[in-house]
């Protein structure tokens, strides 16, 4: 009965043209002994190839948004374990894209899999790991299948292999938490850090400091002050790679290809990022062609607009019926702003749940570049302190997307608990909340040349209630010169802030 269904599923493959293209997608079988790939290896690789290897749960998970370099770190790990020597015949990757016969198998990852042993590797995956030849098995933004978990986990439970996975949706990534209990674990990855872009660009290294596992070092404030110290320490290179941040925003293809000018990096991104997301991801599922594009593009315009602050559910209203001549309801707004969360494009930062006891506020708005934003809606916001001087009419705005790019730089970091206050009542606001167990860190973004006392209030107040749990608190500014002179209070400039991971 198993040899039946092997041969059946191999002439599937062949009579739909799937063996073709699968073999070629792992040319490796034929002899190529390694891959063509870029020399730069973003943050994530060594994690991931930790997690493929030895870690915890038999698959490793990478999502983040389109573009950010997903496959090709992918690629660059089947490189490194063709390079260190293990066999071809080993590797087996599986890219779910837009192909029509991938779509007419029932299971295509189990059956895929089941053809791969029986063609490739000739043996099935038992014999192949009693005989020390673990397989290795990629999938190439698997959240194109709708039920991709159930037959990751069936694979992973049945078979001794060791499984990645990237994604682009963490929607459907999530949703396969449950499915994958135990059995995956996730690692997010944005746009470039401040210290890839100084790499990529030949500025110079600057190493993290952060470590990739734990948080209990932000809850010292001796922490802090050493990245304050940092980013003193290695200014001219923190202004340098800031600098190309704040002009070309940090998606590889635009620190990489400085030859080209903005406006064709801008189209670029607009057509493979966002428009990608609304018109590809936004029609998947089961209710995807009953979504509307045009409301989706106009709530993320909306998104760019108000980037870093928290609009009200009258502001989309009143902005929606206006663009549109149309009155959507709240809830299929709040919907799609859920969706571009889920693409990772932008982060909802939602309040804390000590101030959810009477009423829910809004969600703060932080996209994941701000160069998103500039190609979106043609508009070029400086943030470096150099430029901006030069465009001092452009300084609220800045200050807005310096607020965002903190949330969306704080939420990328995995397993911390962010959020924001909002003012209520005689309570002020306060940009961010961290949550590190029970101590809580509140973050002020006042990225403006000259700061008042007042300012702090906010923090300040937070502080002083013990409840909270907060002995210290951040202040986020544009400039070096410290922001304030209260001991509990540790300032530095967004461009350290940065320097952290």
């Amino acid at each position: 009965m198993a040899q039946q269904r092997q041969s059946t599923i191999e002439d599937l493959i062949l009579t739909r043209g799937l063996d073709a293209v699968i073999r070629n997608a792992n040319p490796w079988w034929a002899g190529v002994d390694r891959l063509d790939v870029p020399p730069f290896r973003r943050w994530p690789f060594d994690a991931v190839l930790h997690g493929l290897k030895k870690g915890l749960a038999p698959s490793v998970v990478l999502r983040g948004p389109r573009q950010v370099g997903k496959t090709t770190l992918l690629n660059q790990v089947i490189d490194h374990l063709l390079s260190e020597g293990v066999d071809p015949a080993l590797i087996f990757r599986l890219q779910f894209d837009d192909l029509p016969d991938l779509r007419r198998l029932t299971m295509p990852i189990i059956e895929l899999c089941d053809w791969y042993a029986a063609s490739v590797l000739g043996k099935s995956f038992h014999e192949a790991a009693r005989s020390g030849r673990q397989p290795f098995i990629f999938l190439d933004e698997v959240e194109n299948l709708a039920d991709w978990a159930p037959q990751l986990k069936s694979v992973v439970d049945l078979n001794p292999v060791r499984v990645m996975v990237t994604g682009s949706s963490a929607l459907r990534i999530e949703a396969g938490r449950d499915s994958l209990a135990g059995r995956m674990s996730t690692i997010e990855m944005g746009p470039l850090l401040l210290r890839e872009i100084a790499k990529v660009r030949g500025f110079g290294l600057v190493e993290p400091l952060l470590p990739p596992n734990g948080l209990s070092p932000l809850k010292d404030r001796s922490f802090w002050a050493e990245l304050r110290s940092t980013g003193e320490r290695d200014a001219r290179l923190r202004q340098r790679e800031f600098e190309a941040f704040s002009a070309r925003g940090a998606y590889p293809i635009a620190q990489l290809r400085t030859d080209e000018p903005w406006e064709r990096v801008a189209d670029f991104l607009n057509e493979t990022v966002i428009a990608r997301a609304i018109q590809h991801d936004l029609r998947m599922g089961p209710h995807g062609q009953k979504r509307d594009e045009h409301l989706l593009a106009e709530v993320f315009r909306l998104a760019c607009r108000y980037v870093g602050q928290a609009p009200d559910q009258k502001l989309y209203l009143e902005e929606l019926r206006q663009t549109m001549h149309a009155g959507p309801g709240w809830q299929r707004i709040l919907s799609y702003l859920k969706f571009l969360d889920g693409t990772l494009l932008l982060r909802l930062i939602e309040p804390p749940e000590l101030r959810l006891k009477k009423k829910r506020g809004p969600a703060k708005l932080c996209l994941c570049d701000h160069a998103l934003r500039a190609a979106w809606l043609q508009e070029v916001i400086p943030i470096a302190p150099a430029d901006l001087a030069r465009s001092p009419h452009l300084a609220d705005m800045a200050g807005r997307i310096a607020d965002g790019a903190a949330g969306y730089f704080f939420r990328s970091i995995i397993g911390l608990d962010v959020s924001h206050y909002p003012q209520r009542g005689a309570e002020p606001e306060v940009d961010y909340v961290l949550t590190v167990g029970e101590q809580r860190i509140p973050v002020e973004v006042k990225y403006r040349r000259e700061i008042d006392p007042a300012d702090t209030r906010g923090l300040r107040s937070f502080i002083e209630k013990a409840h909270h749990h907060a002995p210290f608190g951040v202040l986020v500014t544009l400039r070096d010169e410290p922001g304030s002179d209260d001991p509990r209070i540790v300032s530095l400039p967004l461009s350290t802030l940065l320097l952290m991971r």
